[in-house]
C-alpha cells in the first residue's frame, strides 16, 4: 500500500452483511494501537485484502477521522475505512467494510456507515461513493439499503475496468454514488448541485424543462448518445446491451446499415419528406414491395390504410372503420389488453393507471376474460360466445372484437392457437369483425411476420406499427379486407399519415422476409431465451417466477411485488437495458432485436441471471430488516 491520501485501488468487500439493526455495538475512530487488531479482523472476514499490518496502521493514522471501528465487549467486530475524495470535500469514498463472524446478521454494515457520517471529519459530507464488483451482491444490497434509508438516490456508473489490473483476475467495478444524504427515513431528496456530471445534466435539462410525464428516462438514468445493432452508449461512456429494442420498435436493431444507406441516399437527393397522403415514389415502392414480400405469399388481399404514424392511430382507424361497416358501436376487448393512449384505444385498455389519465368516462368497450385468465375454472371461449350471442346477456352485439395474440404490455400473457381460432370462429358466426392488434407482437417479434399466422386465422383488420418502418421512424398501417374498405375519401386523414422517410426504410427492411432465414433464427434464439429464463427461475426460488411469452418476447413473471423492477434496475446497473410489463410491473421482459448475435444474447442473459440473483438477495435482506 503506497503512501498518500488514498489507496490506488479502492475496493469494498462485505462479510456477513445484513440490513438489520446493530444494537449492542459501540462505534469509535481508530488509533495506532488498533493496527494489529484491524489486521486480524480483516483476515477473519475472509474477503478483504490483507496486505500488511502497515496498511491498517495507516488507516489508524492518516484516515482516523474518516474511519469507524465497531466494538462489542471490548473487541473489534467491524470497521469501515474511507477517505474524503480529493477536490470534492462533500464526498466520502468508502474503501473497505468488514464485519467479523461474531458481528454478522445484525445490520452492522449500515450502522457503521451511519456512524461514519457522524465522525468529526465527515461533517460536510453529502455524498457517499464506493466501487462494487458485479458479483458482490452483499455490497450492492448494503449501499442500496443505506440509500433507501436516507431517502437518497443511488446512482451507478462504470468504475474501474478489469483491464487496468492485468493478470489480477479483477472484475470490472461499478461506482455507486449515494446522495444527497439526509437523515434516516427522511423523504427522498430532489436532485441539486453536487451530482455527478451525468446526473447534473439530466437534472438541469430534463427535470427542469421536460414534463413530469416522462417515464423511461427515470428507469434508465443515462443520457444516451449513440446506438448500433444491439448496443447503446451513454454520454459517460457506458455501453449497454439492448433487451428493450425500443419497446418493440427496433426489431432489426439500431441503425441497420442497409436501411441507413437507403435513407441517407433518399434525403441526399431531396426526396419527399412530408407528403400527406399524396402519391409519392417512396409510398409506391413500399406498397409494391409489401404486397410482393408479405401479403402475396400469404394469400392476403388486404388494402393498406395509412392512419397517423403511431400504433394508437392504427387502432383508432380500425375502430372507426368497424363501427362504420357494421353500424354498431360496441367493441369487445380482453382483460390485461393494451391498445394505445388515445381515447378510443384507451377505452379498450385494461390498465387502470393508463385509463385514469383520460379524465373522462371511457365508453363503448367491454372487457372479456383473455385466454387462461380464469384458470381452469371457466371456458372463456364459451363465455364470450354466450355473451355476444344471447340477447339477454346485457351486451349489445359489438361491432368488433380486438385481441392481441401475445399481450406485450399486459404481462406477456399468451393466447393458445386453439383459443385464437375459437375467437375467430365466434366472430364469423355472429358477424363481428375481428381486429388483431399486432403492433408489438408483429413484424417477426414472435417468429413469423404476423404473430397470428400459426393459428391459421384471417383477421378482418390488422393493426401494425412499431417495427414496420424497420428503423424506428414513426409509421403505422391498418390492413383491411377489401370488402370492408368503406371510408370515403378524406373521411379518415391526418397531416403525418404519409411518412416518406419511413416508407424508404420499411421497404429496405422487407429484405428480411424474402427468405425464412430470420424466422428460423428467431426460433433458435427464442429457445435459448426460454432455457435461460427457466434456469434463472429454478436457481432463484425467491423470485417465485414463471416464464411467459413467445418468440423473442418473453420474460419472467415475478411473484414478489416490486421485485421485477428491482431485477431490471440491477440489470441496468450491469449494462443491460430491459423493462417491466404487466398491470403491476410484475414481469421482467426480454425483448432484444431479432438480429442480435448469439454471443451478445448469451451475455445479456448472463447479466440478467446475475441481476436476478442480486435483486433476490437484496430483497431477502430487506425482509429480514422488516422482521427485525
Amino acid at each position: 500500500m503506497p503512501h498518500g491520501n488514498a489507496p490506488t485501488r479502492p475496493h469494498v468487500s462485505i462479510c456477513g452483511y445484513s440490513t438489520g439493526t446493530a444494537q449492542s455495538e459501540r462505534f469509535r475512530g481508530p488509533a495506532l494501537a488498533d493496527g494489529a487488531e484491524l489486521w486480524r479482523l480483516a483476515g477473519a472476514c475472509g474477503t478483504l485484502e490483507v496486505n500488511s499490518p502497515y496498511t491498517y496502521l495507516m488507516l489508524s493514522d492518516h484516515f482516523a477521522e474518516t474511519c469507524v471501528i465497531a466494538e462489542r465487549d471490548g473487541a473489534a467486530v467491524g470497521f469501515v475505512a474511507a477517505f474524503i475524495v480529493p477536490g470534492r470535500p462533500d464526498t466520502i469514498f468508502v474503501w473497505q467494510v468488514g464485519v467479523a463472524p461474531q458481528g454478522r446478521g445484525r445490520g452492522l454494515g449500515k450502522a457503521m456507515l451511519a456512524a461514519l457520517l457522524k465522525r468529526p471529519g465527515c461533517a460536510g459530507i453529502r455524498y457517499l461513493e464506493a466501487t462494487v464488483t458485479p458479483s458482490n451482491h452483499a455490497s450492492e444490497a448494503l449501499f442500496r439499503a443505506f440509500a433507501r434509508d436516507r431517502g437518497a438516490r443511488c446512482a451507478t456508473e462504470r468504475g474501474y475496468p478489469e483491464e487496468v489490473f492485468p493478470g489480477d483476475a479483477h472484475e470490472t467495478e461499478r461506482r455507486f454514488r449515494i446522495g444527497p444524504l439526509s437523515a434516516p427515513g427522511a423523504p427522498r431528496a430532489r436532485a441539486e448541485p453536487g451530482l455527478s456530471r451525468q446526473e447534473a445534466h439530466m437534472h438541469q435539462t430534463f427535470e427542469r424543462l421536460e414534463s413530469n410525464v416522462r417515464s423511461y428516462c427515470r428507469d434508465f438514468a443515462a443520457v444516451f448518445t449513440r446506438a448500433k445493432d444491439h448496443r447503446i452508449w451513454a454520454e459517460d461512456g457506458r455501453e449497454f446491451i439492448d433487451f428493450f429494442a425500443g419497446a418493440g420498435g427496433l426489431n432489426y436493431g439500431h441503425n441497420p446499415d442497409d436501411m441507413k444507406e437507403k435513407l441517407l441516399e433518399y434525403i441526399g437527393r431531396d426526396g419527399i419528406t412530408h407528403g400527406l397522403d399524396m402519391a409519392t415514389s417512396a409510398k409506391e415502392s413500399f406498397l409494391k414491395r409489401f404486397n410482393d414480400v408479405v401479403l402475396g405469399p400469404r394469400g392476403m388481399t388486404y388494402r393498406v390504410l395509412f392512419p397517423g404514424p403511431t400504433g394508437t392511430n392504427a387502432v383508432e382507424a380500425a375502430l372507426k372503420l368497424a363501427r362504420k361497416v357494421t353500424g354498431r358501436t360496441g367493441i369487445v376487448s380482453f382483460t390485461n389488453g393494451f391498445h394505445g393512449m388515445t381515447l378510443g384505444a384507451l377505452a379498450l385498455t385494461a390498465n387502470p393507471f393508463k385509463r385514469s389519465g383520460a379524465g373522462v368516462p371511457l365508453g363503448h368497450g367491454t372487457a372479456m376474460p383473455y385466454c387462461g385468465y380464469m384458470g381452469d375454472k371457466l371456458d372463456t371461449l364459451a363465455y364470450l360466445d354466450r355473451m355476444v350471442g344471447d340477447a339477454g346477456s346485457g351486451l349489445d352485439l359489438p361491432a368488433a372484437v380486438i385481441v392481441e395474440t401475445l399481450q406485450g404490455e399486459g404481462g406477456l400473457n399468451t393466447a393458445s392457437f386453439e383459443w385464437l381460432r375459437g375467437v375467430a370462429d365466434i366472430c364469423a358466426r355472429h358477424e363481428i369483425l375481428l381486429i388483431v392488434d399486432d403492433i408489438q407482437a408483429g413484424c417477426g417479434r414472435t417468429g413469423p411476420f404476423f404473430s397470428f399466422e400459426p393459428a391459421g386465422i384471417k383477421p378482418d383488420i390488422i393493426c401494425l406499427s412499431k417495427s414496420i418502418s424497420g428503423y424506428g421512424l414513426p409509421l403505422a398501417i391498418t390492413l383491411v379486407k377489401p370488402e370492408y374498405d368503406r371510408f370515403a375519401p378524406g373521411e379518415h386523414n391526418g397531416t403525418f399519415r404519409g411518412n416518406n422517410p419511413a416508407f424508404v426504410t420499411a421497404t429496405a427492411a422487407l429484405r428480411h422476409w424474402e427468405t425464412p432465414a430470420l424466422q428460423r433464427a428467431t426460433a433458435v434464439k427464442a429457445e435459448t431465451v426460454r432455457q435461460a429464463l427457466t434456469r434463472i427461475v429454478a436457481s432463484n426460488p425467491g423470485l417465485r417466477g414463471q416464464v411467459r411469452g413467445r418468440g423473442l418476447m418473453q420474460g419472467i413473471a415475478v411473484g414478489v411485488p416490486g421485485l421485477a423492477k428491482d431485477v431490471c434496475a440491477a440489470a441496468f446497473d450491469r449494462g443491460l437495458i430491459m423493462e417491466t410489463s404487466g398491470p403491476a410491473s410484475e414481469v421482467a421482459k426480454v425483448m432484444p432485436p431479432l438480429t442480435i448475435d448469439d454471443a451478445a444474447l448469451t451475455r445479456g442473459l448472463e447479466i440478467l441471471a446475475d441481476a436476478a440473483q442480486a435483486a433476490v438477495a437484496a430483497h431477502a435482506d430487506t425482509m429480514r430488516e422488516a422482521a427485525d
